[in-house]
């Protein structure tokens, strides 16, 4: 917006004295018509600038497009007039800017595999490669041409009908990949009938393989060590199995097609011996650093490197050798090798999406006003503690403790926040450090704790992971905002990603009056103490963000012994797996609820476009499943078939896995197309991929080249 100008400015001196002299009555209508003067300026800017399709109005989106020939999809005038956050989210999903401006230099190279991939990224915002599978296609020989292998070779562009050959094991690693080039048997299905069995290989077949998943990178953290004695370490700090990805470099023209260092592709123990250089060292997939933390940064040389099956432990590195399994995110340093004073790594693996903290844009600009106190490597402190004891000297109405580096804090913490005083206590952009929490005590909790002296304090916690233990919050504090947090679910992982404490809590509330808000977040199971007879229900808030008790027969939302949680729940765009006991459900929506919900006031509040298991006690419920898909049921046994049928299915439900509660390809349309919105239930459900993948299937039927049929294939 321009600046208002000052017509008061503009007045004759002795008029402006005047004024002033008489209440400045003058200058207040004259504010207000400079203000209108302002508005009509950026109006008549915003002319000029909506001729342009990268900086017009999102009004003028759908005009651009109908004068290029851009079919809008269906539902973005209404997304765009509904006016909030979400909704011009999912108006910008129908019609991404960037595909209305590639929509004429798409229609010249109408029918090349280049304008496939470049839709899906320009459409869904998904990596792709385009291939067509009458290449792999079994030829048979004719007759006529016996023995005339040339000219069928000049035919098929390659030896028809061979064999795979079980020696060649780069190929074998192949085989059923979007790299795959073996032969294969033709099939009758169809690649492009979406929901019914699909076939890959026809003559007609053109398959589009999208990836869903984003490459999270870890940059420069400490490698978790499982055996000091024998020198094993984990890429992950937490200690779990965690497959390494390549980190995609961009494609050097548009008419390139992607291969697999374009793409967030799973790297194998095969593909790294083979091209090791291509994935390790500096500012490619993976590197790894031993010795002093604060000197300077020399990696592990290339020559020492090893790739092997680290599986079991079983393999014995030589004496200068640092062995190191991609598949399983293992490393074992011979005895010559050995880590002085440390291991640090920098690395990438896969995860739906930005959730839980990362090195993902984040935070909003703050004040210079607010102190900040800078902690780690090259920083004015080298503890949190020592920060948080300059905090308590100084003591500032509102500071930030901020964590400049992605390292691991083994500390003992408790907060102590005075009347009216606001603590932040978070990671730099860019930085996702480790806060692991240990058995300090044996009479007391070691949890991280929050506590208030006085009221109207606050606390904040930011872009943290916190493992070994919870977080307690006591005393009367007025709000706790947990945003862009991990609190590993069962306190830590196990190698294979199980929790080694499913049944311990990830936040405890104890006798407190804190409201609680939390924001795109992972956390394990809360615990509601309080006094319910002379207090209030505390109110918790939840959105976009994920209520693990690592199994749904646990409780994610409850009080001490099981019982009903003190508190008034408020739970948007969340997935929970996990019983919900609580006294009332202020609002529930566009959630997935995989646990039974146990609510002791039913008539307050609502519940809308939600899943929960039957059986459920609630409030008044509005389209929700599997409520919408019984209706009309029949028999016990047909009730049962829905049952069955509808019900979240996902691609993996442990933390620390790649596609963590990401809804698979085999999930029920009632719930992957189950919100308000048709977008799916569940903390995903701001990614809008039921509309990406609509739109992506329309585009490629109208680019497809003629006489082939394109379909979608998702690698995950």
């Amino acid at each position: 917006m321009t600046s208002q100008p000052n017509l008061a400015a503009l007045l004759p001196v002795h008029v402006q004295r005047r004024d002033a002299e008489t209440g400045a009555a003058l200058s207040a209508l004259l504010a207000v018509v400079g203000e209108q003067l302002g508005l009509t300026e950026d109006a008549v800017a915003q002319l000029y600038e909506d001729w342009f399709i990268e900086t017009c109005a999102p009004w003028a989106v759908n005009y651009i497009g109908g004068l290029v020939g851009y079919r809008i999809a269906g539902g973005y005038t209404a997304a765009l007039a509904a006016g909030d956050e979400s909704a011009r989210l999912l108006a910008a999903r129908l019609a991404p800017r960037r595909d209305v401006a590639d929509t004429v230099s798409a229609r010249r190279r109408k029918g090349t595999l280049s304008v496939l991939e470049d839709l899906a990224r320009s459409v869904a915002d998904w990596p792709a490669r385009a291939v067509e599978f009458r290449r792999t296609l079994g030829i048979t020989q004719p007759v006529r041409l016996y023995g005339d292998a040339a000219a069928i070779v000049r035919r098929a562009g390659r030896t028809p009908g061979r064999l795979i050959d079980v020696r060649d094991g780069a190929a074998l690693d192949l085989l059923g990949t979007p790299f795959d080039e073996s032969t294969h048997l033709a099939e009758a299905p169809r690649i492009s009938a979406p929901g019914r069995r699909t076939g890959r290989h026809n003559p007609q077949a053109v398959g589009v393989f999208v990836w869903r998943r984003t490459a999270q990178p870890v940059t420069r953290a400490p490698a978790n060590c499982i055996d000091s004695a024998r020198n094993l370490y984990t890429f992950s700090v937490l200690g779990n199995d965690t497959g390494l990805i390549t980190n995609p470099v961009p494609e050097p023209v548009r008419t390139h097609l992607a291969g697999a260092e374009n793409l967030p592709v799973a790297i194998s123990r095969r593909a790294a011996r083979d091209r090791l250089p291509e994935f390790y060292g500096p500012g490619r997939s993976f590197t790894i650093w031993a010795g002093a933390r604060n000197a300077p940064p020399t990696p592990v040389p290339l020559s020492a490197i090893v790739v092997a099956d680290l599986s079991g432990w079983r393999y014995r590195p030589g004496p200068n050798q640092v062995v190191v399994d991609p598949v399983l995110g293992r490393i074992a340093f011979g005895r010559r090798a050995l880590p002085r004073r440390g291991v640090w790594v920098s690395y990438h693996h896969a995860f739906p999406d930005d959730l839980g903290g990362g090195e993902y844009p984040r935070l909003p600009v703050t004040p210079q006003a607010v102190p900040t106190y800078r902690v780690g490597d090259g920083a004015d402190f080298e503890r949190i503690n020592q920060a948080y004891e300059r905090w308590k000297a100084d003591q500032p109405a509102e500071a930030i403790i901020e964590i400049t580096d992605n390292g691991a804090y083994q500390e003992q913490l408790e907060f102590e926040v005075g009347e009216g005083q606001r603590l932040t206590l978070r990671a730099a952009e860019g930085k996702r450090p480790t806060l692991r929490l240990l058995n300090w005590y044996s009479n007391r909790p070691d949890a991280l704790q929050l506590r208030g002296v006085g009221k109207g304090a606050r606390m904040v916690l930011d872009g943290l992971l916190i493992t070994g233990r919870g977080v307690s919050v006591a005393g009367p504090l007025a709000e706790v905002d947990i945003r862009h947090c991990t609190l590993v679910p069962g306190w830590s992982l196990e190698s294979h990603c199980a929790p080694t404490h499913p049944a311990e809590p990830s936040l405890v509330l104890e006798e407190t009056r804190a409201c609680l808000n939390i924001t795109r977040s992972i956390l394990g199971t809360i615990v509601v103490v309080a006094d319910e007879v002379h207090t209030d229900p505390l109110d918790i808030r939840i959105t976009d963000s994920i209520l693990d008790a690592t199994a749904t027969d646990r409780e994610a939302l409850t009080g001490p012994e099981g019982r009903l949680a003190h508190a008034v729940l408020n739970v948007e765009r969340c997935t929970v797996i996990g019983r919900i006991c609580t006294h009332a459900i202020r609002l529930a929506e566009n959630c997935i609820l995989d646990g039974k919900v146990r609510v002791a006031r039913r008539a307050v509040g609502c519940i809308r476009f939600c899943y929960l298991p039957a059986g459920s006690r609630t409030p008044r419920r509005f389209h929700c499943e599997p409520d919408t898909a019984l209706r009309g049921a029949g028999d016990a046994d047909e009730r049962r078939l829905i049952l069955n049928r509808v019900r979240p299915r996902f691609t993996a439900r442990g933390y620390g896995m790649a596609g963590y509660l990401q809804l698979a390809q085999s999930c029920p349309d009632e719930i992957r197309r189950g919100a308000e919105d048709r977008s799916e239930m569940g903390v995903y459900h701001h990614l809008f991929q039921p509309q990406r993948e609509d739109d992506l299937r329309r585009r490629l039927d109208e680019f497809t080249p003629a006489g082939a049929a394109a379909g979608l294939v998702f690698v995950d």
